[in-house]
């Protein structure tokens, strides 16, 4: 992916390829007499508890995900085989590994506590009278 030898992700975070396992594995489904002798599929190991580049915050945010491609022993395995070539699966691999790094310490931004307007109110009021209103009309009439 990059000629450095670093994958680059937000927040700073630089990863070097050597803290990430590689290996080619065999694509599932359907493909013929090719897919049983070509390793096409990329398996990414990237061990996040191990890991000296993440601090100690955010190896704790990015293992509390609950996402089921982590391990018990905190480590993500990514499975690329969208492509049919090797390269491709490689990249699209790294690209998943830094878009789950760049989503993971993303934080939401505070939802800031708003009132409905004078105007919003005075609708709904008058919305409930009217439905007030017609299931008055429903009932029985008595006279008297």
């Amino acid at each position: 992916m990059d000629s450095d030898d670093v994958l680059h992700c937000e927040h700073g975070i630089e990863i070097p390829f050597g803290d990430v396992e590689l290996t080619a594995i065999r694509a599932q489904g359907p493909g013929g007499q090719h897919v049983n002798k070509t390793s096409s599929a990329m398996q990414l190991r990237f061990d996040i508890a191990g890991s000296t580049v993440l601090n100690a915050a955010q190896r704790e945010r990015l293992l509390s995900l609950g996402d089921r491609r982590l391990t018990a022993s905190g480590e993500l395995i990514i499975k690329a085989q969208r492509f049919r070539s090797q390269d491709r699966n490689r990249e699209d691999a790294l690209r998943r590994l830094a878009a789950f790094i760049n989503d993971g310490l993303r934080t939401a931004k505070p939802r800031k506590a708003t009132r409905p307007g004078k105007a919003a109110v005075k609708r709904r009021l008058d919305a409930k009278a009217r439905r007030g209103q017609v299931k008055s009309l429903r009932r029985r009439i008595r006279d008297e």
